[in-house]
């Protein structure tokens, strides 16, 4: 009886969920941005909100490639209002036939309205969707938009999207342009904090592409403001020059061709290093495509293809050699593509990635026809170009060779884990923790510590190979990197499996002193550069061991910094004065010199793991419950590539300029 009551409750509660027209949702206007920010700007954190500045940028620049404006500004304005501003035709005014308003209250209150997707007014352009600035003005608590155009200043404003007055027309204005001020919504992102790096950089990209036009920051939100400029009339050149200051190049000239293909303009330009790593960066309209798509795809084809037929035309190839494949062929290779076409199919409002097949034509016709006359012309770089790939060629077979000998010997099958290795008794990859650390001594305590089923504990033995200076043979034959390929069972190189992971956390628990800190550098080459999957997954942490341990009486605290070191003493203190204060004796707290007695308090800095005893190392690292983890992400891989270059590679002459430089800024120092 009680089970068919339940039936018919169930039942009745079914029958009330509504489900007819009233319950279907229209969102009108810019409602569905604010609804989902994220399905428009990606997301709603740091990315996102520097987003809202490249969204209004992009139109500054789509006025640029399109002819019509040479100076853009950026103003990061006081409590974080951002203006954007360009000396383009400005947005029109008039009234909108369609919807009746004006043109420039439709664009910043209508999303896909625009210039952009028909007629003549754009050729090129980077924001094709037209949802960008209406964007920023739905993500915006407020806005407000200027134009100068038809010799009179407009204005209107807005909040949240909604404008709170119709387009008005203010003043006489002798100039045009657009100039656009927001101020990011608090309720939409998680930090309203623009970081003048980030901007700098993007700034820096797009001037590089958009070359002749001036690009100028400033930052007033210091005392003494911020001023920078970007001018570059060598376009392409002038960035691979930038991309390349610090690296041993192989050819005299820059290879550089800028030419148009059924009205596709394609320019490129590439130079070959002294280096194992390779740089292939691809813009569509001026839009990073950071998953390259047809345009780098026929870059690639085009230098192969015209590589191999001088190579063999030329000698350096035998009828009985094997061509050199795309590997050989980009290693040491720093390269960007960049085209502009009138219809570009982007992946996603994020435009990662290009798939218009025409793209990839274009690229390869101009890219096989100008490279051949490069070579032709330039027989120097060009043998010099040949015998970079036929040396890389060269090494690729010896370290494939090397490679399948230690795969033959069975290391990296996963049949047997390291002996040092102490595993967890889980085998569920999701709720498995590997900490990797530095030291046997480190290594006891931790294994102490653990919780045996789920954490695993891998100690390496001193400082790991620099594997940005080492091929994949040399990689291998090192003992504690095979070791820990095999503890983590994803293999390494072409054979590497992110499915095969062991472990959805792996830790690096290192000493924090200068030792620690740069067996922790190496190990984040080690997976930027082998298993950069782990790291864009989320799987790679870095563990926050306390510096200090500060005891006063019975009461021990742990100190992570050394602001927080202070504040605990200081709190110690003023805890102590106050019940002082409270005692009747007060002369027993005075000493014969009239200071006051102050219970003494140890503080201990720990410089190695093997300092904690494993009660203290669960409590303050490893216990989920109380740890302090940092995630390692990759939130701008070129810069990324570019300092575990400077740091980690074989030229000397850019880390003793990165050290000096940074002379001034060293607060610790082991000695």
């Amino acid at each position: 009886m009680p089970k068919k009551s339940v039936k018919k409750e169930q039942k009745t509660e079914q029958n009330n969920a509504s489900y007819r027209a009233k319950d279907i949702y229209v969102l009108e206007g810019l409602e569905p941005v604010r609804k989902r920010p994220g399905m428009y700007i990606g997301t709603t954190g740091t990315d996102g909100l520097h987003h809202l500045i490249w969204e209004c940028v992009d139109n500054s620049i789509d006025e640029a490639m399109a002819g019509f404006a040479k100076n853009i500004k950026i103003e990061l304005l006081k409590n974080n209002r951002v203006a954007v501003s360009d000396d383009g035709r400005g947005i029109p005014v008039d009234i909108h036939p369609q919807t009746k308003k004006s043109a420039l209250e439709t664009v910043m209150t209508t999303l896909h309205a625009g210039g952009k997707f028909g007629g003549e007014s754009y050729k090129v352009a980077g924001g094709l969707h037209g949802v960008g600035v209406s964007v920023v003005n739905a993500l915006s608590k407020w806005l407000r938009v200027e134009v100068c155009r038809d010799g009179n200043l407009y204005s209107q404003e807005y909040e949240r999207g909604e404008p709170k007055y119709k387009v008005k027309k203010e003043e006489k204005c002798s100039q045009t342009g657009t100039k656009v001020i927001f101020d990011a919504d608090p309720e939409i992102f998680q930090n309203i904090e623009f970081d003048r790096k980030k901007i700098l950089d993007h700034l820096r990209q797009q001037a590089f592409l958009t070359k002749g036009i001036k690009i100028e920051i400033i930052d007033e939100r210091e005392a003494v403001p911020f001023y920078h400029v970007f001018y570059f009339e060598g376009g392409l050149l002038s960035f691979i020059e930038y991309l390349n200051r610090f690296n041993k190049p192989v050819q005299k000239e820059i290879f550089y061709t800028h030419k148009n293909y059924i009205d596709i303009e394609v320019e490129n330009a590439f130079i070959y290093n002294h280096e194992i790593e390779n740089k292939e960066l691809s813009f569509a309209n001026n839009i990073y495509t950071a998953d390259g798509g047809m345009h780098i795809t026929g870059f690639r084809s085009a230098l192969t293809r015209t590589l191999n037929d001088y190579a063999r035309t030329n000698n350096y190839l035998k009828e009985s050699d094997d061509n050199l494949t795309g590997d050989d062929i980009r290693e040491g290779l720093v390269s960007i593509v960049s085209i502009k076409l009138r219809e570009p199919q982007f992946e996603g409002q994020t435009k990662a990635r290009l798939g218009n097949p025409e793209a990839r034509t274009a690229v390869e016709s101009v890219i096989n026809e100008s490279l051949k006359e490069f070579l032709e012309k330039h027989s120097n770089d060009a043998r010099a170009i040949i015998e970079k790939c036929l040396l890389a060629a060269k090494a690729r077979k010896a370290a494939k060779a090397a490679k399948d000998t230690v795969l033959r010997k069975g290391v990296l099958e996963g049949l047997t884990l390291p002996g040092k290795l102490a595993d967890c008794s889980s085998r569920e990859p999701s709720e498995s923790e590997l900490f990797i650390v530095e030291g046997d001594s480190a290594g006891g305590s931790s294994k102490m510590a653990r919780d045996r089923r789920t954490q695993a504990i891998l100690p390496l033995r001193g400082k790991i190979l620099n594997v940005e200076k080492a091929r994949i043979d040399k990689i291998l034959a090192n003992k504690e990197i095979r070791s820990l390929v095999i503890a983590i069972g994803t293999a390494i190189g072409n054979e590497f499996n992110l499915s095969k992971l062991r472990y959805h956390k792996i830790i690096l628990m290192t000493d924090a002193d200068v030792d620690g800190s740069h067996i922790r550098t190496l190990l984040l080459v080690l997976f930027y550069r082998y298993f950069i999957s782990v790291i864009e997954n989320g799987y790679l942490y870095i563990a926050q061991p306390p510096l200090y341990r500060i005891q006063s009486g019975r009461e021990i605290r742990y100190a992570y910094t050394e602001s927080e070191k202070q504040n605990i003493i200081s709190e110690i203190q003023k805890i102590k004065k106050d019940k002082s204060s409270k005692a009747k004796d007060e002369k027993e707290l005075i000493n014969e010199d009239g200071i006051e007695k102050i219970k003494k308090i140890n503080i201990q800095r720990y410089k190695g793991l093997g300092e904690m005893n494993s009660d203290q190392l669960w409590e303050t690292t490893m216990d989920p419950e109380n740890r302090t983890l940092k995630i390692v992400t990759i939130e701008n891989a070129q810069e990324a590539d570019r300092m575990f270059d400077v740091l980690m590679g074989e030229q000397v002459e850019p880390r003793r300029h990165f050290i000096q430089s940074r002379a001034t800024m060293v607060k610790n120092l082991d000695i």
